[in-house]
């Protein structure tokens, strides 16, 4: 067997109504001084609140930073840990989808490391110290919970990666009842970006794509495969919405040791230029890379297709047909499947691709070799 590295979250905690005791599970892990991490859309939840009060219940002294963006940018970074420096915190609870979380991770590491933000980008570059950190995640999608890694939008228009083991959390806390009120849009989304995680994961050329990794995004794609739709049209289905949200942490776990690739790296330009949300990004070229990819690398894709759609098991055209269930699932699910329906001008594409192709860190990953024209017969496709 080769040798392969497996790194994840110490401490996973898994159940509904945890939320609400926050302040047995994680408040011995976060000392005196908690800071909570979150954004203005769960300001309008009562979920800060509920963390607060039971937290300070537990004797702690906690504030609140609300300021995290959709793709949250350097200076929401930088903010989120000169409010954990002035607090003198002691710990830190991320509470919210993947940008809070992101958020979250990367501020406690700096906050206690002293490191510059700039000289943290790529693998590897962060320098240990962390302070204690504790991730709720409300959306069933990133898996940031699990995952060593903290994405920023840099400029304008580009993203760029901190990955480093330092970034894992000391305990998530996943309760489904937190996922509840997501509406069926953001459901949808975060549970194909889930979806793709898994995929990719089992797909990737990394050299340390390995057994475990395989093995959780079966079980991922098995567990989403049957529960995604009905997350989206029943949102109050507490099974489902547990299957989602134990798949995307499964997920997680896969493509943070055995890393995705070129969907992630298209999908960031749509982001970055267009401000889509991630999910969606990933949604609008996923079955576009998938039939580049497939075309001389079908064996993978062929292995965990019936795995996410049982219907394909014994399928004439195994490839071409897990590709159309793709675009078929994302229109169910109610989400645009074309460019041009986000508002993405033809004249963009090549745009698109170059910013793309900067994306190295992913593609190195891909099954099969993308360069910028292939990108832009990619994006042509999905327009």
């Amino acid at each position: 067997m080769t040798p392969f590295t497996f790194h994840t979250t110490p401490s996973i905690c898994f159940g509904a109504g945890l939320l609400g005791r926050l302040g047995e599970i994680a408040a011995p892990l976060l000392g005196a001084r908690i800071l909570i991490v979150t954004d203005p859309g769960m300001m309008a939840t009562d979920m800060p609140m509920k963390a607060e009060h039971v937290l300070r219940e537990a004797g702690a002294e906690v504030h609140v930073f609300h300021d995290v963006t959709s793709d949250p940018t350097e200076s929401v970074v930088i903010s989120a840990r000169d409010r954990m420096c002035a607090l003198s915190a002691t710990g830190v609870l991320g509470l919210g989808g993947g940008s809070s979380l992101d958020v979250a991770k990367l501020a406690a590491a700096l906050a206690a490391s002293g490191a510059s933000l700039q000289d943290s980008y790529g693998i590897g570059n962060l320098p240990a110290g962390r302070l204690p950190l504790v991730l709720v995640p409300t959306t069933a999608g990133t898996g940031s919970e699990v995952t060593p890694i903290a994405i920023v939008t840099t400029g304008e228009n580009e993203k760029s990666g901190v990955v480093s083991p330092v970034l894992l959390p000391d305990l998530a806390v996943l309760d489904p009842e937190t996922t509840r009120g997501l509406p069926p849009h953001v459901t949808a989304a975060t549970g194909i970006d889930a979806i793709v995680h898994a995929i990719e994961s089992y797909c990737s050329t990394s050299t340390n794509n390995n057994p475990m990794s395989r093995a959780l995004a079966c079980e991922a794609l098995r567990l989403m495969g049957q529960s995604l739709e009905a997350a989206v049209m029943t949102p109050g289905n507490m099974s489902a919405r547990s299957d989602m949200l134990l798949g995307s942490l499964l997920a997680g776990q896969s493509f943070a040791n055995s890393p995705v690739a070129a969907v992630h790296a298209l999908a960031y330009p749509i982001g970055g230029r267009f401000k889509v949300p991630h999910g969606l990004s990933n949604a609008l070229v996923l079955p576009h890379v998938l039939r580049f990819n497939i075309e001389t690398a079908p064996k993978s894709y062929d292995k965990i297709a019936p795995i996410l759609f049982p219907d394909l098991a014994g399928a004439g055209d195994m490839g071409s047909d897990f590709c159309d269930a793709l675009s078929a699932l994302s229109a169910r699910c109610g989400l645009p499947t074309r460019l041009r329906d986000v508002g993405i001008d033809r004249d963009c594409l090549h745009v698109l691709a170059a910013d793309a192709l900067k994306q190295t860190r992913l593609l190195m990953n891909n099954p099969r070799k993308l360069v910028e024209t292939d990108a832009l017969r990619i994006y042509e496709a999905a327009w």
